[in-house]
């Protein structure tokens, strides 16, 4: 994935000040720092977007959770970023939740399973239900640094009841000027959506498949 080579100005303040997505609140709750969150131990991006790690990532905490998050349809939900598992990298992380030079949008998959608590990652249908991008000036990153690493999105009210992996991702794009630039950051939370809703999640896309080196 690559984009305007306008951005390569951004390179010159680029650090290695990366971020972890880590903790789930619903409506305002915590549901506890990794719980439910299958969290990677690094919090090195994916660049290889036609690698497996750009489903879940890899090199996932021990014990992976298994754990399963209830989110009713229609809730409002936080996704927790920080700079490395529990919060900042020692006293005074200016970096934490990422750099500010990591502008990029925010977004959200959902992907249909049988039990969220042992599903597979490979060969699911994944469907983006929120999305963060450029708003006057602003980034769906920028949100999430300004909201001290939260970052929120309402869960579709009309989604159908059942288990989910739900997939929050950060694009970094301050070095997206050249091909494999792009930093790709996520993890996978197991969820079980309740409520009314009777949409079955269809016509999703494959992950790794969604994306290419080349994308504009």
């Amino acid at each position: 994935m690559k984009f305007s080579a306008t951005l390569a100005a951004l390179a010159a303040t680029s650090v290695s000040a990366h971020t972890i997505f880590q903790e789930v609140s619903v409506d305002g709750t915590s549901q506890g720092l990794l719980f439910g969150v299958r969290a990677p131990d690094s919090n090195n991006p994916v660049q290889d977007v036609l690698s497996a790690d750009i489903t879940c990532n890899t090199g996932l905490h021990s014990p992976v959770s298994s754990d399963v998050i209830t989110i009713p349809a229609g809730s409002k939900v936080g996704t927790l970023w920080q700079h490395v598992i529990g919060g900042p990298q020692g006293e005074n992380d200016a970096d934490n939740p990422i750099a500010t030079s990591h502008h990029g949008p925010a977004q959200v998959y959902l992907a249909k399973v049988d039990d969220a608590s042992s599903a597979d990652t490979t060969g699911l249908s994944w469907t983006k239900v929120a999305l963060e991008g450029l708003n006057n000036g602003v980034w769906g990153v920028d949100t999430m640094v300004t909201g001290d690493g939260w970052w929120y999105f309402t869960l579709p009210s009309c989604i159908a009841p059942g288990d989910y992996l739900m997939r929050a991702e950060l694009i970094a794009l301050h070095s997206a000027y050249s091909a494999g630039g792009a930093q790709f950051y996520m993890s996978c939370a197991n969820i079980r959506v309740t409520g009314s809703g009777t949409t079955e999640l269809s016509g999703g896309v494959s992950l790794p498949g969604a994306y290419s080196s080349g994308d504009p």
